[in-house]
């Protein structure tokens, strides 16, 4: 299968370095960095390392990122699309586990969960307050989704083609919520998804949104939820749950 590595971009250039390193060349037939109006040296940066690279001529946001990340992905002919964020976040040497499992065909949608046990998550520097509200959104959404995930709010993601040829995630929102709405939808048209542990890892440099940002996107998390109960319901189907085939 062909694999395909996306980095949604805003200000990386001090981290960008060792993410890409950390990426198993080997199974990763290309990677492509979209950048969001970086004011520093990020595009400069990936151009050096060989990094196919699109750049935004304004910042438009992280959902509509992801939004050319997937598109260039699928141009490329790309049978998996793994979004690793390029701040160091997420340990890009777990990619091969990931990809296994839609590989193998048990999963259509990966997951990197950064929630194996509280210890761990709090001993990689996550903020008290984000644990909390991790928790407590992800417990909701395993019930009324009906999953079994340890995490619903990782940046780390890996989709099957299939997934993101069917989902109108165009529809989407610019914003953070981004996330959550490609995760409702994927439930909402029945595809596989699942998870594996990856280590939590919180410092100076790796990008993180602030309370006020995080209360919004919390928010917004909820109204996402509440339309997928609509349109489960037939009571009201908003276009996010359009089906693009």
């Amino acid at each position: 299968m062909k694999i395909v590595v996306v980095m949604p971009a805003y200000n990386a250039e001090k981290t960008l370095e060792r993410t890409f390193n950390d990426i198993p060349k080997d199974i990763v037939s290309e990677i492509i960095l979209v950048d969001d109006a970086s004011k520093d040296g990020t595009v400069m940066l990936a151009q050096s390392l060989g990094i196919r690279t699109v750049v935004h001529d304004k910042n438009r946001g992280y959902g509509a990122n992801q939004k050319t990340c997937y598109s260039e992905a699928l141009k490329l002919g790309a049978d998996i699309i793994v979004m690793i964020h390029p701040d160091y976040q997420y340990d890009a040497r777990l990619l091969p586990y990931m990809v296994g499992f839609i590989e193998k065909n048990i999963c259509d949608f990966m997951m990197g969960n950064r929630i194996r046990t509280r210890r761990e998550a709090l001993n990689g520097k996550m903020p008290v307050y984000k644990y909390i509200a991790n928790r407590g959104l992800t417990i909701l959404e395993n019930i009324l989704l009906g999953q079994n995930l340890g995490e619903f709010h990782s940046g780390y993601r890996a989709y099957k083609r299939e997934v993101l040829e069917k989902i109108a995630w165009e529809n989407n929102s610019d914003d953070f919520v981004f996330d959550q709405q490609i995760l409702v939808q994927a439930t909402y048209f029945g595809y596989r998804i699942g998870d594996v542990p990856v280590p939590a890892r919180y410092f100076e440099e790796a990008s993180s949104i602030n309370i006020f940002r995080s209360t919004v996107y919390g928010l917004s998390t909820l109204w996402v939820l509440i339309q997928y109960l609509l349109a489960k319901a037939g009571i009201y189907k908003c276009k996010i749950f359009t089906s693009k085939k």
